[in-house]
Parts: C-alpha cells; sequence; structure tokens
C-alpha cells in the first residue's frame, strides 16, 4: 500500500516506522528538513520538504497514487485543509487527526465526510476513554471489549496471591470442557511470548486474556488483586486528556486536578465546576501530601512531559495509592515505567497507531488494538464465506507460530477457541499477533 503521512513530529514519525515495518511504501511530508532527516535515518521512507497545505508539495508526494493520507500535522486546521486537497488530488483514503471533539458530532462528521475526509481522530479524547475504562476495572494494566463486550481482553500482572502461579495454560487439549477464558499471550522478562502446549505460569507475568462477557469478573481476580472502589481521585496535569477525565466523571466521584499554571488553573476553575482545581507542581512531594494524595484511591498523571508523569506517579505508589496511570508519550520509558510499579501506560501514539492500522488492512477489520507493554496487536476480524479460515479446525489453519485465535462470537453466541474448534462464515474472529505476522493472518478470513 502507498502511504502519504503529512507531518513528521513524535506521531508521523512513529507512524512512519510501524507502517514501513509491515511493507508500506511511505512518503512523510513536513517543511522541517531536520525531522525529515530523522525520520529517515530510522525509517525506510520517502521524504517531501514543504507544506502539506499547498497542492504543489502534495503533488510532490503524489498523493493521487496513494491509498491512504494520514494527516498528523500540529496543527488541527492544516491537517483538515491537507486532508480534504489530498483527497481531491486522487487519494483514495483521506484521515486526519483533530483536537476539538466538536467535529466528531454525528452531524459534523457528515461534513467532513462531503468534504472528502473519511476519517477524523482525536488521540486526546481515546486515551481519556481508555483511563476512564481502567478505573471501572483497577486491578487491570488494559482492558478492551470487542464485538460491543461480547468478548474482551484484560491485561494484568500475577501477584504472588494469584492462584494461577504454578499452573499449565489451557486451551490446547482436545475434547475438553468449553473454556470462559484463554491466556492468549504472556510478556515475561520484557519478552512477548506466545503460549504453547506446556506453558505454565510464573508469578510476575503479565499475561493477555481473552473472555466471555459472563467470565469478566472471575478473570479479574485470577490477578491475586483486588477491584477498587474508586472514589477520590487526582488528575496531575491540565493537558485535553486531563480535563475530558475530569469532566465525564466529575458527577460521579471526587476529584482533585493539579496544574503548575496558575493562569490555566483559574481557567479550569470556571470550566470545571466539580472539580477541585490545585495550582501547584505536581513534583513538589510536600505539597502533594498536604493536597491528600495519600487519600486518593486512584492517581493519574497526564501532563505534556513523560519524566514528570513517571515521577509523580512513583511518588503516588509510594504513599499507597492503589491504581496509577500515567501518561509516557516517550516509547523508550515504557518498560521502565512498567518495570518500577507503575499500574498502568498510555500513549497517545500507540491510541492512534491503533485507529489507523485498520485502513491499512486488506480485509474486513473490524478493530485493532495496539498494546502499551508489547509489540503485539489485537486484531478483530468478521470471517468472509469460503476463506481459509473456515475450511479446517484451528490447529489445522496453518497461523504464524506468532499468532493464536483468543475468542470467536457468532450471533448472539460466545466461544474461547481451542485447537479443535471450527470458524464459520460471519463469525467475528479476536486474534493475537506480533508484528511479524500482522500483515499475514488477514489472508485467512479474507
Amino acid at each position: 500500500m502507498k502511504i502519504v503521512i503529512a507531518g513528521a513530529g513524535e506521531m508521523g514519525s512513529h507512524l512512519a516506522r510501524m507502517l514501513s515495518g509491515n511493507g508500506h511504501d511511505i512518503t512523510i511530508i513536513d517543511a522541517d528538513q531536520k525531522l525529515l532527516a530523522e525520520v529517515g535515518s530510522l525509517a525506510d521512507v520517502l521524504t517531501v520538504e514543504g507544506d502539506s497545505t499547498t497542492f504543489a508539495v502534495l503533488r510532490r508526494a503524489a498523493v493521487r497514487r496513494c491509498d491512504l493520507f494520514i494527516a498528523v500535522n500540529h496543527e488541527e486546521t492544516d491537517n483538515i485543509v491537507a486532508a480534504t486537497l489530498a483527497k481531491r488530488l486522487g487519494a483514495k483514503k483521506s484521515i486526519a487527526r483533530i483536537d476539538n471533539n466538536e467535529y466528531l458530532e454525528p452531524d459534523n462528521k457528515e461534513l467532513f465526510i462531503d468534504m472528502g475526509i473519511d476519517y477524523l481522530f482525536y488521540p486526546e479524547k481515546v486515551a481519556a476513554r481508555e483511563v476512564i475504562n481502567l478505573l471501572g476495572h483497577t486491578s487491570t494494566t488494559e482492558y478492551v471489549d470487542f464485538s460491543s463486550g461480547k468478548l474482551s481482553l484484560a491485561v494484568f500482572r500475577l501477584e504472588p496471591a494469584s492462584p494461577l502461579v504454578g499452573e499449565a495454560l489451557s486451551g490446547f487439549g482436545e475434547g475438553q470442557e468449553a473454556l470462559s477464558y484463554r491466556t492468549v499471550a504472556i510478556t515475561r522478562g520484557g519478552e512477548t511470548i506466545i503460549p504453547r502446549l506446556g506453558e505454565r505460569y510464573l508469578e510476575g507475568d503479565v499475561i493477555y486474556v481473552i473472555a466471555r462477557q459472563d467470565a469478566v469478573h472471575d478473570v479479574m481476580e485470577l490477578s491475586g488483586r483486588s477491584n477498587i472502589d474508586v472514589r477520590n481521585m487526582m488528575i496531575l496535569g491540565g493537558s485535553r486528556i486531563g480535563i475530558r477525565i475530569a469532566t465525564e466523571l466529575q458527577d460521579e466521584i471526587n476529584i482533585k486536578l493539579v496544574d503548575y499554571n496558575a493562569e490555566k488553573a483559574y481557567r479550569l476553575a470556571e470550566t470545571l465546576d466539580k472539580t477541585l482545581i490545585i495550582n501547584e507542581d505536581g513534583r513538589n512531594t510536600e505539597a502533594m501530601m498536604e493536597e491528600g494524595l495519600s487519600n486518593m484511591d486512584a492517581f493519574v498523571a497526564v501532563t505534556g512531559r513523560s519524566e514528570t508523569n513517571i515521577l509523580a506517579a512513583m511518588l503516588a505508589k509510594r504513599m499507597g495509592v492503589k491504581k496509577v496511570i500515567a501518561e509516557v508519550e516517550n516509547l523508550n520509558y515504557i518498560n521502565l515505567a512498567e518495570s518500577i510499579g507503575i499500574d498502568t501506560i498510555i500513549n497517545k501514539k500507540l491510541v492512534t497507531a491503533s485507529n489507523i492500522f485498520r485502513f491499512t488492512m486488506s480485509t474486513d477489520v473490524q478493530a485493532i488494538k495496539c498494546l502499551t507493554g508489547s509489540d503485539a496487536e489485537v486484531l478483530e476480524f468478521i470471517v468472509k464465506p469460503n476463506s481459509p479460515a473456515t475450511k479446517a479446525p484451528i490447529k489445522d489453519l496453518g497461523l504464524p507460530e506468532d499468532a493464536i485465535i483468543g475468542g470467536i462470537v457468532r450471533g448472539d453466541k460466545v466461544f474461547i477457541a481451542v485447537d479443535d474448534t471450527q470458524i464459520s462464515a460471519y463469525d467475528r474472529v479476536v486474534l493475537f499477533a506480533m508484528p511479524a505476522s500482522v500483515g499475514k493472518v488477514g489472508y485467512y478470513f479474507n
């Protein structure tokens, strides 16, 4: 697939590296020659220097021949203009990053479709929704629903008290009882393992579990940690993510939002009428203790600096806060943050990648989730009639070694997949795959 990316900032460069690694032909546009040079040194891409909102530059990038145009410039208006022009010039699909929730309202989305923009994505909104979802499932580090909640992916670390420690993984035998959940991957020592027959759970494993809706509560208890009822929460950072979290939750729980910028704090106090706004530096240990950090059920650090978020999250953990979530945009810091005990990491680049990846797949991908603590992706497919997946039981399909099917939704029925499960046309299949296999697995369902 030929893909043109407008914007060589952090998000654009991440997308370029990720998509070029999957065999796509990538061209990236930016007016900053230094940013282009950095991207060119890290990924196999063509670069075009110039303004992506001009016809001349878009023509130089050959957008008339591109299959997908992605606008991720820093300025929202530049993205809308660039995506509109690219579609008019011949791009098959055109998508744009935005920063305004108003644009996502149904009537307004229709206007953008009329302009030629196929899809708008607002990373901060999706990241905020992930945090809110996790606050309802506090024993997990990630939680994702598929097929309207009929299947769920829960990710959690095995504590010493977990009943799974030392047990063998199930799902590999023939004729066994129907399962209500299945572990589809394990992260151990920084390495992601697709489990096979004979694999056992170890203390400290981060496990990725696909579960039926009726089994989610039982799966949560397997971590060895109890779920926390969040009543008091502190948010560090009046960013778009922080504001959205407070806006959606301030009617339900007690929220304190801390921001070091006095002018911003005053503005937030005017708009978030049920949230207590505090003008303070979140790195100041004494100040945070005075504001009652140790009494919080949950702490969410979403300032614009990964380092600040990590340090503040470490402090919250030390103060005994039960659920700690930090935004870490520097991908190099994610493993560090997880290793020092931060419960959950959110990253807008990975959120965006999950939104965009499905546009690069040739088959019917209904959803895709790029996981924070692993290189792997979880994908949801709709199986087409007479596709290879319908010809044999799962064990005989010849799936790549680093891919595993977790669950199947067939109408109102939900199955956890095992080796002898037979897939049917129009099933919704949730599959876990490492990067090398993401581009290959679509063949089985097409």
